[in-house]
């Protein structure tokens, strides 16, 4: 039987939620009761939610789609899920401006949202963050030197604002998924595809929806002695 999640009467933002897994885990996010928002560099349809086309890695968009936001104590979630992956290849050949932009999205990106939105729920006395890292980040992956520094950095973000913020009743902690069945991972193409199953114990990729279980429940009160942490979701691949 299908899992359900008590989110009635929560807000949420959702970044890169227009598609993959940002929009799984708005899809679950409106059908546990949040009210939720997306924010994307493209437009988002997702039945039940609203949403604003705002490019993360622009302080002046992030602040006036906040000031859309019908509650000045809203949200109270906040998926940090847009990322960009970049081409694989060897560092030595990746051009600067292709590196540069994938910490600014994954990265700064990240940490800009979470700055402008985190004044709003110190105000309300409450909070819960979730920031999309990635396995990359633990293991560091070769041909994706950039994208697991970025991934890295999120890891370290997450767990430092947990400890400023755990006694403040907002709760900030990181998804990691290993490869997922998504157009990003598919477009990297069969041969890299065939590789992830292979090195998989349960010799298969995840699902947007099974990583969106993990983050809905975060945003549930039954989350409450969770901070600081890095959930794994890489069918038993993460060696530690």
């Amino acid at each position: 039987m299908p899992n359900s999640y008590d989110l009635h009467g929560k807000s949420a933002i959702v970044t890169g939620g227009a598609k993959s897994i940002g929009r799984a885990i708005a899809e679950l996010l409106v059908a546990s009761g949040a009210s939720v928002r997306i924010w994307d560099a493209n437009p988002a349809q997702v039945s039940g939610a609203s949403s604003d086309v705002v490019d993360i890695t622009d302080p002046a968009g992030i602040e006036a789609a906040l000031l859309r936001l019908p509650n000045p104590e809203q949200p109270d979630i906040l998926v940090n899920n847009a990322g960009y992956l970049g081409k694989t290849q060897g560092f030595v050949a990746q051009r600067s401006e292709d590196w540069r932009r994938i910490l600014d999205v994954n990265l700064v990106g990240t940490m800009r949202v979470t700055q402008a939105v985190l004044p709003r729920m110190l105000r309300a006395g409450r909070g819960r963050i979730v920031n999309m890292g990635s396995l990359a980040g633990k293991e560091g992956l070769a041909t994706l030197a950039a994208y697991s520094a970025a991934s890295a950095g999120i890891i370290a973000f997450t767990k430092a604002l947990s400890r400023e913020l755990a006694r403040q009743n907002i709760f900030v902690n990181c998804v990691a998924p290993g490869p997922i069945d998504t157009d990003m991972i598919r477009d990297l193409g069969t041969d890299a595809v065939n590789t992830m199953i292979a090195d998989s114990p349960m010799k298969r990729l995840g699902s947007a929806s099974e990583v969106a279980e993990l983050v809905a429940w975060l945003g549930t009160d039954a989350s409450r002695f969770n901070t600081g942490a890095v959930f794994d979701m890489s069918g038993g691949r993460a060696r530690y």
